[in-house]
């Protein structure tokens, strides 16, 4: 391994960054196809893991040319579904990191959770995107911040496991170089909080009010409350519930809505 996996600070639970490789970027109808995983324990110890997933529909062309990874490489492995839950229990206690983790990592990984049936919530984890970290201080993409905090060229560039091990190795440089940033993982997630707070495609759609109470965040009838909607407008439910990339959690509240 060419970059040392220490943690630069002090944990007081475990992380665990993420990286997915997907049939594409589509949260409500693509799947993921290849899962790292590298979980950093307050004691030091350091697990990695990479999993590949059947994702039950065509690899796409285009998909395949950024990742390498084709259907004949997944056909003997398991769905998503089969691990979802050992996953799920693995990354249980742990805070979360990640490369573009709020945008697309942590909203693919919550659909496939979603789909499993397995309940898997964001709560209380603290989220640090190193994308955005990284943006604050040198706007640019992976590769870029692999040149320039550690002084080499990325290999093996979206393969899940060295995407992954290169977005530890730049936080840690990151940590190191910018005396400005946090040097705890609290105050890491509170400045990604405040350049963009992670939202869930539920999120959205709909603002969270006492109770059970929806309000539309987004089309025509923004503003108003879910259930008025479903009163005056049930179409515009069901056109939503026809909408191929609809979200399941969002689908699921939106068919609440309207089977009153």
């Amino acid at each position: 391994m060419s970059d040392p996996l220490a943690f630069p600070t002090e944990l007081d639970r475990p992380i665990a960054f993420l990286d997915l490789e997907t049939t594409g970027l589509r949260v409500g109808t693509d799947r993921i196809v290849e899962l790292a995983l590298i979980r950093f324990m307050p004691n030091g110890d350091v697990t990695e893991k990479v999993r590949r997933f059947n994702p039950g529909i065509p690899i796409p062309p285009e998909a395949t040319a950024v990742h390498g990874i084709r259907d004949e490489d997944v056909a003997d492995k398991p769905p998503f579904a089969a691990r979802a839950r050992s996953l799920a229990d693995l990354l249980d206690p742990c805070d979360l990191a990640g490369f573009n983790l709020r945008r697309f990592d942590l909203p693919m990984l919550l659909a496939e959770f979603q789909r499993a049936g397995v309940r898997f919530q964001v709560g209380e984890r603290r989220i640090v995107d190193v994308q955005m970290l990284y943006h604050r201080m040198e706007p640019r993409d992976l590769s870029a911040a692999v040149r320039f905090y550690l002084g080499r060229e990325l290999e093996d560039a979206h393969s899940a496991l060295a995407d992954i091990r290169a977005t530890a190795a730049v936080l840690s440089a990151q940590i190191e170089r910018y005396e400005e940033l946090p040097r705890d993982i609290e105050g890491l997630h509170r400045v990604c909080d405040e350049m963009r707070p992670f939202e869930t495609e539920l999120d959205r759609w709909f603002k969270r009010g006492a109770g059970d109470a929806m309000t539309f965040r987004r089309g025509k009838h923004s503003g108003r409350p879910l259930d008025e909607v479903a009163a005056a407008h049930p179409d515009y439910l069901r056109w939503m519930l026809g909408l191929d990339d609809l979200d399941p959690e969002v689908r699921e509240v939106v068919r609440g809505a309207l089977e009153g």
